[in-house]
C-alpha cells in the first residue's frame, strides 16, 4: 500500500460531503464500480466468500482472500478496504500477520468486528496490528454488533455502543463502524462522543443519508447487497431459461462485451 492510498481513503472520510463505499466481490465488479465514480473500493466478507465458494462466517481460507484482495487491486486505481470479519482468527498475533500481508498487498484498510466475540478481544486485535504494523498508516474500521446482534436495546445499547467504540477508538482504531443502526439521534449521540469518523451500513427504510451525514455519520456502505442484486437478476434471467425456454430477458442489459473486455483490460 502507498502512503497517499491510505491518505486517499482518510480524507474521504473527513471532507464536506459523505463517503458512499460500494461492497464489491471480485474484480469485475470492482471495477465496474469505480467506473461509476466510487472514490473507493470496501469488500464484503459475505460477498467475497459466496464469490469463492465458501459460506460467510470465517470460512475462507486465507491464501484465498489473498489471493482474491490481489486480483481486485490489480485492476483499480482508488483505495480499497477488506473486510476481514473477526479476523479469522481469536489469536491477535494472527489477525496482526493477516493485516501485515494486506498491507503489503496494497490495502488501504480493514474492516475488523468484535461480532460475537468479547470487545476485549477486539481490543487486543488492534492493538497488535498497530504492534505489528510498526507505526506504519493504514485505515482499521472497528465494527461493534450491538446493534447488528441486538446485543442490548434501548439506553442500555447506546451505552454499550459509546463504551466498545471508545475502547476501540483507544486501542488504535481509526473509525466506527455500527451496522444495524441508523437512528440520527443515537448517531449524533454517538458521533459526539469519538474522535475518530462514525460509519453505517445501508438498510431498509432507513432516513436520507444527508440526514445522517448532518448527524454525524461520515461513510455508508452496502454490504452484501450490490451482490444479491446482481446474483437475483441473473438468476431470473437463467429461471426463465430454464424452465419457460425464454432467453427475452437475458438481453435486457447495457453491460456490453466491449466495455467489460475493455475495463479489465489493465495490461494492454
Amino acid at each position: 500500500m502507498t502512503t497517499t492510498s491510505f491518505s486517499t481513503f482518510k480524507e474521504l472520510h473527513e471532507g464536506n460531503t459523505p463517503l458512499l463505499l460500494p461492497n464489491a466481490w471480485d474484480a469485475a465488479s470492482a471495477i465496474l464500480f469505480e467506473r461509476d465514480g466510487a472514490t473507493a473500493i470496501a469488500t464484503s466478507s459475505a460477498s467475497l466468500a459466496w464469490a469463492l465458494g465458501y459460506a460467510d462466517g470465517g470460512t475462507v481460507p486465507r491464501e484465498e482472500l489473498l489471493a482474491a484482495v490481489r486480483r481486485i487491486l490489480r485492476v483499480i486505481k482508488v483505495p480499497l478496504s477488506v473486510d476481514i470479519e473477526e479476523g479469522y482468527s481469536d489469536d491477535a498475533n494472527a489477525v496482526a500477520a493477516l493485516v501485515a500481508d494486506l498491507q503489503q498487498c496494497g490495502v488501504a484498510g480493514i474492516n475488523l468486528e468484535d461480532g460475537g466475540g468479547t470487545p476485549e478481544l477486539l481490543v487486543a486485535k488492534i492493538k497488535a496490528i498497530r504492534s505489528k504494523l510498526a507505526g506504519a498508516e493504514f485505515f482499521i474500521n472497528a465494527r461493534t454488533d450491538v446493534y447488528l446482534r441486538g446485543l442490548a436495546s434501548g439506553d442500555a445499547a447506546l451505552q454499550m455502543a459509546i463504551s466498545r467504540t471508545q475502547a476501540y477508538q483507544a486501542a488504535g482504531a481509526s473509525a466506527a463502524f455500527l451496522p444495524g443502526l441508523c437512528d440520527t439521534a443515537i448517531i449524533s449521540t454517538i458521533a459526539q462522543t469519538l474522535d475518530i469518523p462514525v460509519n453505517i451500513m445501508a438498510v431498509p427504510g432507513m432516513p436520507d443519508i444527508n440526514q445522517l451525514f448532518a448527524a454525524g455519520c461520515r461513510r455508508f456502505s452496502l454490504g452484501p447487497v450490490p451482490f444479491q442484486l446482481a446474483y437475483h437478476h441473473g438468476r431470473e434471467g437463467v429461471r426463465q431459461f430454464l424452465h419457460q425456454g425464454q432467453t427475452t430477458s437475458l438481453f435486457k442489459h447495457e453491460l456490453s462485451y466491449p466495455y467489460m473486455n475493455a475495463a479489465l483490460n489493465v495490461d494492454g
